[in-house]
């Protein structure tokens, strides 16, 4: 795989603008001719069988398109098969190496906390947050991060990121900047919203959003590259493993190397639970001279629809859950516990130094393919919509770091603190809005619990960052033994 992938060159949505074809004013047939010959070494001349019904403004646009084609390394990811499903004959799998909360004390996470926290106060932090995911599952025609979802107030999940980030800040008295990533499909209007809302408060020095690349869907029966339209490619999002690249292409690592930073946090933007820049999780990670660290949940489920994070042949990386055989999945310990238990969440922790050298290693991320619908138009022009999975896409997923990482650490979590994804439609019982609004109430409650304040657990409450950061700041933050009788929204 390495040498397919070695060179494969992104193709970006930043305009790319033929150098060759504008230096040398090429008419519309001269291009047409130097297209044809590029395209046809990998049969691919199908991409120009429009070229004639088009604009020159539609021409110049597909051009740029064709011409950002790595074609030869395209062609090996269409014809490689990947090493997945697992070849369990030839290697061996268990449990992570982990951090559990069963073998953690109180007075090591204090210690991991503590070390934390003054990395933050240093100004060594900064936070990657993706955000390239539409709302279509949850009948919301925007990005997601747009989504409403505070179950009081209403907040949506950029704004929920961002108090907390906010909120770290006054806390720990220091910049924390904020990487953002969107896809193509979720960049202008991501940053026309954060435009109309001032970026919520931040500095436009601690906002940078990227936008990742693309990768074009080809037809899995003639590995041809599919079309959406007369003049364009039919292109998806490369995966969050294309994060490596934007931040480069972006000048995002530069950016973070002149600011000292030291440490990357790695979330996504549909959980509102997410701990942004965990001090305890930092903490641990410094403390190991981690490259990269993730925390993990308890697993709800054997089959659950989380990565499987685990150690093959002493490394730790993650499996996909639907790459993870059922009889894997299922195994058991004496207690009747899963064997294979840490779920990912997508948190992570990495060192900077670690990003930048992986970063110029082309390699470093495989190229995953998966099998899908994807509508194209057809000899005729017409738009098809498939009945069944048609397409090859590609994607890299940023986790395929870990076994590259020296002393990769796994840390368990609380689910119930840390995770509850918006993934499903409205009224699911896994993982929808109505889940995760739910999560976040009886977070709340117990905190206030704590406090010694009386809430049912029919009593919705909500608590803002700005107000309390966590359960030590809201039990200093209201009178113990009060009742709550009616939904509270603590700002």
């Amino acid at each position: 795989m390495a040498e397919v992938v070695a060179d494969v060159l992104m193709i970006t949505e930043s305009t790319i603008m033929l150098a060759e074809a504008m230096s040398t004013k090429l008419n519309n047939s001269e291009l047409y001719a130097n297209l044809e010959e590029r395209l046809s070494r990998f049969d691919q001349t199908h991409l120009l069988r429009f070229w004639n019904e088009l604009s020159d403004t539609e021409r110049v646009g597909l051009a740029e398109q064709i011409h950002s084609l790595d074609l030869a390394a395209l062609r090996g990811l269409t014809q490689h098969k990947e090493s997945f499903p697992l070849d369990l004959s030839r290697i061996h799998i268990q449990p992570p190496n982990a951090i559990t909360l069963d073998s953690c004390s109180q007075e090591a996470i204090r210690a991991a906390r503590t070390t934390g926290e003054a990395t933050l106060r240093q100004g060594k932090v900064a936070m990657v947050l993706v955000a390239g995911g539409q709302g279509t599952r949850l009948g919301f025609d925007h990005p997601k991060g747009m989504y409403p979802i505070a179950p009081i107030s209403g907040r949506t999940l950029f704004q929920i990121h961002i108090d907390r980030l906010k909120a770290l800040m006054d806390r720990f008295q220091v910049s924390i900047p904020l990487y953002l990533m969107t896809s193509p499909a979720t960049d202008a209007e991501t940053r026309a919203y954060f435009d109309a809302h001032h970026r919520f408060g931040l500095l436009e020095e601690d906002l940078r959003i990227i936008c990742q690349g693309v990768m074009p869907a080809i037809d899995r029966q003639s590995g041809r590259i599919l079309m959406e339209s007369r003049s364009q490619l039919a292109l998806s999002p490369d995966g969050h493993g294309g994060l490596l690249a934007a931040m480069q292409q972006h000048g995002c690592l530069e950016h973070a190397r002149n600011r000292g930073i030291e440490i990357l946090f790695y979330g996504q933007v549909d959980n509102p639970l997410l701990p942004i820049c965990d001090p305890a999780l930092i903490g641990f990670h410094l403390s190991a001279r981690s490259e990269m660290t993730t925390q993990v949940v308890r697993k709800r489920f054997a089959k659950e629809k989380v990565g499987n994070v685990v150690s093959i042949d002493g490394r730790t990386q993650i499996i996909e859950y639907s790459d993870l055989p059922d009889s894997l999945a299922e195994l058991t310990n004496p207690d009747g516990s899963l064997t294979l238990w840490a779920g990912n969440i997508a948190v992570h922790i990495f060192d900077l130094s670690f990003v930048e050298r992986n970063t110029n290693q082309v390699d470093a991320l495989p190229f995953h393919r998966a099998i899908k619908k994807v509508p194209y138009v057809d000899d005729s022009g017409s738009l098809v919509q498939p009945s069944e999975p048609n397409a090859i896409k590609f994607e890299r997923f940023i986790f395929d770091l870990l076994p590259l990482a020296s002393n990769a650490m796994v840390v368990e979590a609380k689910a119930h603190e840390v995770f509850a994804p918006v993934k499903n439609a409205p009224g699911d019982p896994i993982d929808s809005p109505d889940t995760a609004r739910r999560a976040m109430i009886r977070l709340h409650q117990s905190w206030l619990r704590s406090a010694g304040v009386t809430v049912h657990d029919e009593t919705a409450v909500e608590i803002h960052p700005g107000w309390a950061l966590d359960e030590s700041e809201a039990v200093k933050k209201i009178q113990p033994g009060i009742s709550i009788e009616k939904s509270t929204y603590f700002s």
